[in-house]
């Protein structure tokens, strides 16, 4: 027992070491990932323009040195959140740090306090450092669904605007500009990115927005991409709009509902728990009393 607490020790010290430099190593883009965007092909990274600062900083350095490039659905996932790649790499980084400064600084101390071996501590940072680098991840993808539902509502919000805007006599393109200029949300942001790009190639804005719904998994949006085409064939655009937004909303609020029911009959088991313990109340006397009359 002596020589493994002396020996594991500096293997687990020795790991470490292996394992951070090999996390300061710099890595080369795998081929795939240089062709897709030579291709143009892979998904926009939605990051920020001016230089990072702060925490992004950490981010941006992993980034740029182990040469990340995040899954279709992690990209999603985050610019539903309105959290940039890189934020989202320094919180992975930051959550493996203290998982991984904990258990030493806890394992420090019982030694020098109460002489106990740092063994389990140096195991467990190197487990804590892994799950605090995964836990933002894991985190992001159960919160998933939640993020869909608030973008979602925020695109029915988006829908109401564009209805009003083009109710003010506003053509179809000025309507989607004056509608995702009025608000914050990552959605209105990611739409206000889409139309700019738009404008600046000079074409009509309804196939980026397609696109986008593509990305973000957003039907909706390419339901209105669909009905705002109308306006170029000189359609009246405001019944279809306040018809369509009816529609989904209907959709929407049915979706909730049946998310509800699926809640309270979940719910039903704790409802029935305190009245089986009830009723073992009065069967068990009445048991005891059979079992020991017998």
């Amino acid at each position: 027992m002596t020589a493994l607490a002396l020996v594991l020790p500096g293997v687990v010290v020795a790991l470490g070491i292996v394992l951070l430099v090999a996390a300061f190593r710099p890595r080369h883009a795998r081929l795939d990932d240089a062709l897709s965007v030579l291709a143009d092909t892979a998904p926009p990274a939605a990051e920020p323009f001016e230089a990072p600062t702060g925490l992004d900083r950490l981010g941006a350095w992993w980034v740029r040195s182990r040469q990340v490039v995040a899954p279709q659905e992690l990209q999603r996932q985050l610019r539903l959140r309105g959290r940039s790649l890189i934020r989202h790499y320094a919180y992975k980084l930051v959550g493996a740090g203290v998982g991984f400064l904990l258990p030493l600084l806890m394992g420090v101390a019982l030694w020098v306090g109460f002489g106990e071996s740092p063994l389990v501590p140096l195991v467990l940072s190197l487990a804590l450092a892994l799950v605090g680098f995964l836990m933002p991840d894991l985190l992001l993808r159960s919160a998933g669904a939640d993020a869909t539902e608030d973008a979602t509502e925020a695109l029915l919000t988006f829908f109401d605007l564009v209805t009003l805007e083009r109710l003010a006599n506003q053509s179809g393109t000025q309507s989607l500009h004056a509608a995702a200029a009025l608000s914050d949300a990552p959605v209105f942001a990611d739409i206000r990115a889409a139309l700019d790009r738009a404008r600046l190639q000079q074409r009509a804005p309804y196939t980026d927005l397609k696109e986008l719904g593509r990305e973000l998994d957003l039907p909706a949006l390419r339901d209105l991409a669909d009905v705002m085409r109308l306006d170029e064939s000189g359609a009246s655009l405001s019944s279809a709009l306040r018809a369509r937004v009816k529609e989904l909303r209907d959709g929407h609020l049915t979706t909730m509902k049946m998310a509800a029911s699926e809640v309270s009959e979940r719910m039903t088991i704790f409802m029935v728990i305190p009245s089986l313990v009830l009723g073992l109340f009065f069967l068990v006397p009445p048991l005891l009393t059979l079992v020991t009359s017998g």
